[in-house]
């Protein structure tokens, strides 16, 4: 006898109506792919208005990565400057006596601070008083362009660091003789660009035997005429005084040598001397640069900020003018949260736009800046990283409030238009 299936054993597996419902009702979630895709149908469709906005985040980004770099790259240029100068160079000037007259230097003072037994290297200059510079013989007299004559010792490039941009140095005989060295500024304000010109210097004729670069501790040489201490005082009157004396010491001996070379140099009224570190000047120059890249990273946050308002605007006007597809979305199934994300999405997919393109532009301009100036280029990673982070994380504050707003919108009231 046959048995009748029981038709009860088979009902939990059979899927109801309700089920059925219910499962086509349970809303799918999204992907990463899909969340870009869908993230991205804004940008897309209205590439204009993504080109301005991401445009205001592209400004602020770039100036801060430049700003970054370029000092970065002056920093790097410091650094090797310094290398090649050097820091142990101290130098011997004349200060005030007691009433606030001139105290000048004794004659000798060079060959005393060669006494001092950290010191490597001292050379002397001294300024030669009432001689003037002119290119010849027939340049007006109130024309001499401001270029100072200085007396100097034959070892004054290798105290100093000097090096020729043309011709020699002098030697022993033309230090004797009418036979002068122009620093970089007094050459190109004469218009000499050779050795073996004439100029017309004290009322007689000298002739150039070399023409020197750009000195980074000793700037005072760039626009000077230098010629032999035995020629200063054979032609030119000069009282054989020095005016400032150059001192190369031990780098670990610095500040020993400077405590003392005042005493050195003048042991009757040492505090009737002035002794400094020109390395010194190039740091405090150093750091007021580095304060002034604080301001101007400053002001690049600030186009920062302003590029993001304008991220939050357009974001909220693309709320209001897609209310439709909003509401449409939301009748088939869309969640609150998947159209947050969406709106969210594309707020930060700009700011990534503009934050790349401007991290790009700023590396691309410090590079090129660098490279005019003869600098190593540097462009920091981190600021690249920072640059399109801090990007991201505006577009998310700024597509915030939007994209809450888009979540709350009911499918009727979307669909109804505004």
């Amino acid at each position: 006898m046959s048995r009748r299936p029981d038709p009860r054993r088979h009902t939990a597996a059979r899927p109801t109506p309700a089920r059925l419902t219910a499962a086509r009702l349970t809303p799918r979630r999204l992907s990463l792919a899909d969340t870009l895709r869908v993230g991205s149908v804004g940008l897309r469709t209205r590439p204009t208005r993504v080109l301005l906005s991401a445009l205001g985040i592209a400004i602020g980004i770039a100036a801060m990565v430049a700003v970054v770099a370029v000092s970065a790259s002056s920093q790097a240029a410091f650094n090797a400057q310094l290398a090649s100068v050097g820091t142990n160079m101290l130098t011997v000037t004349p200060g005030k006596d007691f009433v606030g007259d001139p105290a000048p230097l004794p004659e000798n003072a060079a060959e005393m601070v060669r006494h001092i037994a950290p010191v490597e290297n001292a050379a002397a200059t001294g300024s030669v008083k009432g001689a003037k510079v002119y290119r010849n013989d027939r340049i007006p007299k109130a024309a001499s362009r401001g270029i100072g004559v200085l007396g100097a010792g034959l070892g004054l490039p290798r105290t100093v660091g000097l090096h020729m941009a043309a011709g020699t140095w002098l030697n022993g005989a033309q230090s004797r003789y009418p036979a002068v060295v122009l620093g970089t500024t007094a050459a190109e304000n004469l218009g000499i660009t050779t050795p073996g010109a004439q100029i017309w210097l004290g009322e007689q004729w000298f002739t150039v035997t070399g023409i020197l670069q750009k000195a980074p501790l000793a700037p005072e040489l760039d626009s000077a005429a230098l010629i032999g201490w035995d020629a200063a005082k054979a032609h030119l009157g000069f009282d054989g005084r020095p005016t400032m004396i150059y001192t190369r010491t031990a780098d670990s001996k610095v500040d020993q040598v400077r405590g003392v070379l005042a005493a050195t140099v003048n042991p009757e009224a040492p505090n009737e001397v002035t002794v400094s570190r020109p390395s010194d000047a190039l740091s405090a120059k150093q750091a007021a640069n580095r304060a002034f890249t604080g301001l101007l990273v400053g002001i690049g946050a600030i186009a920062l900020l302003v590029g993001g308002v304008g991220v939050a605007n357009t974001m909220v006007i693309a709320v209001l003018e897609r209310r439709g597809e909003i509401g449409l979305r939301r009748a088939l199934g869309a969640t609150r949260g998947q159209i947050r994300t969406q709106f969210l999405t594309e707020s930060v997919m700009l700011s990534a736009l503009g934050g790349i393109s401007g991290a790009a532009l700023g590396a691309g301009a410090s590079a090129g800046y660098a490279l005019s100036q003869n600098w190593q280029v540097v462009v920091p990673p981190w600021a690249l990283g920072v640059g399109v982070g801090a990007t991201m994380a505006i577009g998310a504050l700024a597509g915030l409030w939007p994209a809450v707003r888009a979540a709350r919108l009911a499918p009727r009231a979307a669909l109804s238009g505004p």
